[in-house]
């Protein structure tokens, strides 16, 4: 897929809490192609401590506004200057970049969307994508409390929602493993989260034959495999994350060795 280089304009910044941020991006042309799962890289421009671009999920593409969203988490000085770039400013962005998920072909499949903190954000586009196809997918979101849930109406208009927290301020206690929804058949699984949830949810995928998909979160500092940051070790050798990924199938990792 071709990739582009623009501009974009701050259209709407919106803090969801004290850590996470929802951005909206626009721009006077129609946004280019992209797909669930992939990711942009985001300039940080008036920073002297962030001298590299910062990788960031595209959470939304809203085709009716011309509108890319942005799911971002504050934790370092790279996204804070991101987040705090005022509407009307512009963000550079290198899109779209990696390999997203899978969409369903069958109408009659059940997918599970698996998801835990910021990792839920590529599941939004992943969702709606799949309502679009005739399929209305079930959400299994996690947090560590109530007020880490993110975007929960948002993704209530593409599916079923299900929530964890380690808690227990909000759905069942515990982690999205230990979800009662688990009992049901599923026949795919998308996943992105802290890499011991991925985990957890392949060996759970392998041990009842379902297939499933991950979205790894190695750092990735250029975007187009270039640097080495992002390598990861594969049943066919080591591959960076960024070009082959950042959605791989879990018989594809070495996670079940």
């Amino acid at each position: 897929m071709r990739k582009h280089l623009v501009d974009l304009t701050v259209k709407e910044v919106t803090w969801l809490n004290e850590k996470y941020a929802l951005m909206k991006l626009t721009d006077t042309h129609p946004l280019p192609e992209m797909f669930p799962g992939q990711f942009v890289e985001v300039r940080v421009d008036h920073s002297s401590q962030t001298m590299l671009r910062r990788p960031i999920s595209i959470h939304f593409v809203d085709r009716e506004h011309n509108e890319l969203w942005l799911l971002v988490a504050v934790v370092g000085d790279g996204t804070h200057t991101i987040t705090h770039t005022p509407v009307g400013g512009v963000l550079n962005c290198m899109l779209s970049l990696g390999n997203g998920f899978t969409l369903p072909t069958n109408e009659g499949q059940r997918w599970l969307l698996t998801g835990g903190g910021v990792g839920v954000a590529p599941l939004l586009y992943l969702g709606a994508e799949m309502k679009k196809r005739g399929i209305e997918p079930t959400f299994l979101l996690g947090a560590r409390k109530a007020s880490d849930l993110l975007q929960l109406q948002e993704f209530e208009k593409y599916g079923r929602v299900l929530v964890t927290t380690e808690d227990g301020s909000a759905g069942e206690k515990g982690f999205v493993t230990n979800h009662s929804v688990l009992d049901e058949h599923f026949d795919h699984i998308s996943c992105c989260g802290p890499l011991p949830m991925m985990k957890a949810v392949a060996r759970y995928a392998a041990q009842h034959h379902i297939a499933c998909e991950v979205s790894l979160e190695n750092q990735m500092a250029c975007g187009i495999g270039a640097c080495l940051c992002c390598v990861e070790k594969t049943q066919e050798g080591n591959v960076c994350v960024c070009k082959e990924g950042p959605v791989f199938d879990i018989n594809r990792l070495t996670w079940q060795n």
